[in-house]
């Protein structure tokens, strides 16, 4: 049974307020998913993290990729991806803390998921480094699974990998779960540090620019009128 440790605790709360603030309009459902890797894979990664919300609406809503945010919201993208590193940083912060307080082996990555005022947390042991499917292919497995999306919904290389999935051998993962109550809501999302284009930011500073110019030319013209008043004199 996994140790959550006081700093375990607090680490889950900071990983819940990264994830409110970076989600700019009401939701009903998260799902989340991260790897961490002790050692670079082939590739060169360390690990991986991705998520989908289900925004909140009378309608069945499409879940939306925490890549696609950026675009749909008209955000920063640069800026946006550092929030995605710092929940990143986050989530290997909390493995070094389970490695703290564990013994034994520790989990390679996470599933994660908020909704109905819950919180939850599946870990898992999967050797990645030994895994039959790419980064790649886990994603299209990881979504059909936690995001029923089927295969009528993804292309004929997704149905493939979906396919080969179930055709191969299961094998007996252990897994570890925790959940409680959410611990913060209400949090003021990105949304509120930019919702305006490239563009209309462009044209706002420019004319911050342009006023500011035009009042030092006004106190240069008032200075050279005080100069000639007193030349008068």
């Amino acid at each position: 049974m996994l140790n959550h440790t006081k700093k375990i605790k607090e680490i889950y709360e900071d990983i819940q307020r990264k994830l409110f603030y970076m989600i700019p309009e009401k939701w009903e459902k998260l799902y989340l998913y991260s790897s961490v890797l002790d050692e670079p894979d082939k590739e060169g990664k360390t690990g991986e993290l991705f998520f989908y919300y289900i925004p909140k609406g009378i309608f069945k809503k499409k879940p939306v990729n925490v890549y696609e945010i950026p675009a749909r919201f008209n955000l920063d993208e640069n800026q946006y991806l550092k929030l995605v590193q710092l929940l990143y940083m986050k989530i290997k912060e909390l493995r070094k803390e389970f490695r703290k307080s564990e013994r034994r082996e520790i989990w390679t990555n996470l599933n994660l998921s908020i909704q109905n005022l819950k919180f939850k947390v599946e870990y898992d042991y999967t050797d990645l480094t030994q895994s039959d499917f790419s980064s790649y292919e886990r994603h299209v497995i990881w979504r059909h699974e936690n995001l029923g999306i089927g295969e009528e919904q993804v292309s004929k290389e997704d149905k493939e990998i979906l396919k080969r999935y179930y055709l191969g051998a299961k094998t007996l993962v252990r897994k570890e779960h925790y959940d409680s109550g959410i611990y913060i809501k209400d949090i003021e999302n990105v949304i509120a540090y930019s919702t305006q284009s490239y563009s209309s930011m462009q044209e706002e500073k420019e004319e911050v620019i342009e006023k500011q110019e035009k009042k030092r030319k006004n106190q240069l013209l008032l200075s050279k009128e005080e100069v000639e008043k007193m030349k008068d004199k």
